[in-house]
């Protein structure tokens, strides 16, 4: 299989601002190495853009799980200690990651009738206890990897499903629209991960769309950090404000995009935009998001409308027209969805 680009959850700029805090030494050394790895790591495109079809009825619907064991190393995959069907490990990453992927499963198919993140069965493998303290999980192309974090500042990755749905959000993108991960498209890359990570967690948890904290990384902050998540899609930039790490730089409107060449263009940064507009369309809509948005950013993600360099205002024009489409023209999710556009700048006019 082609290479493909490492999608990691903790962006940049935060790690790069773990890395000067010396007030957290331990946590300032593996911030620096997990930058590193993000530098080295190459991104070409990928080859596999695939548009979900009919599934098989062939095609073994129950999730395929194996976790496996890096013990600290940096060599993936590492030793197998789960596979599907085996009991509790009592190892708390193995089992977390183990349960997390079983409800990102059960999510897909529960809702969208997907099977697996390819919509074809895809095992899903994982790896933990990758690195020395390692700050970060990520999604390679074809398994998730979970550190265990410094403890300083960062608690172990397995702790948050939305964590976890984030990251495999990362692959359904891969098989489906392929967002080029550069500029605004790749900000919707980030956004979609945000989107649907936080739906499974809802999802698993029963939630409304007014009953969710629409946090991203809820609890993988230490008590020693004044934030609550890495990312908030009710207010960008409001995550976390630390006298050592800063304050959440993410913008919520275009009024306050930011234009960058670092993070591809700033793809963790102003995701903060699309994010909130499902934000204000899930709300306005309310009742259990993955019903009203989630359906509506679905057909999205998933309509031939979806260009791989799509840029935020063509994106937005998709979702109002899937409104449409599926819940009908003038309907309180097609005016919620346009509100939300225009709330956030993406959108003008009437």
């Amino acid at each position: 299989m082609t290479a493909t680009r490492r999608h990691s959850v903790v962006p940049p700029y935060l790690l790069r601002a773990v890395a000067a805090a010396s007030e957290h030494p331990r946590a300032a050394s593996a911030a620096r190495t997990a930058l590193a790895e993000m530098e080295v790591v190459a991104a070409p495109k990928h080859e596999h853009r695939v548009r979900p079809q009919g599934i098989s009825a062939t095609v073994d619907r129950s999730p395929q799980r194996t976790i496996a064991d890096a013990r600290g190393t940096t060599t993936l995959p590492g030793e197998v200690v789960r596979r599907e069907g085996d009991a509790d490990s009592g190892d708390a990453a193995v089992d977390e990651a183990y349960a997390g992927l079983g409800a990102t499963h059960a999510f897909w198919l529960d809702v969208f009738g997907r099977v697996s993140i390819d919509g074809a069965g895809l095992p899903l493998d994982a790896t933990v206890h990758y690195g020395q303290d390692y700050d970060n999980a990520y999604w390679d192309g074809q398994r998730m990897v979970f550190g265990d974090g410094d403890d300083e500042v960062f608690r172990r990755f397995t702790i948050a499903l939305d964590v976890i749905g984030h990251e495999l959000a990362h692959g359904v993108t891969q098989y489906t629209a392929d967002l080029t991960y550069q500029g605004q498209s790749g900000a919707l890359n980030e956004s979609v991960s945000d989107v649907f990570g936080s739906l499974v967690a809802q999802y698993a948890a029963g939630q409304t769309a007014d009953q969710a904290t629409w946090l991203i990384g809820e609890g993988l902050f230490t008590d020693a950090v004044q934030g609550v998540a890495l990312r908030s899609m009710r207010a960008p930039g409001t995550a976390y404000d630390d006298p050592v790490l800063g304050k959440d730089p993410q913008p919520a409107t275009m009024a306050d995009y930011v234009e960058t060449t670092e993070d591809s263009g700033g793809v963790h940064l102003n995701s903060g935009i699309p994010n909130h507009a499902f934000f204000l369309a899930a709300t306005a809509i309310g009742g259990f998001a993955w019903q009203g948005a989630g359906a509506v950013w679905w057909d999205a993600l998933t309509s031939p409308e979806t260009s791989e360099d799509i840029d935020f205002a063509g994106f937005a024009r998709v979702t109002v027209d899937a409104a449409a489409a599926r819940f009908g023209q003038g309907s309180t999710e097609h005016t919620a969805v346009a509100d939300a556009w225009r709330t956030v700048g993406v959108l003008t006019g009437p």
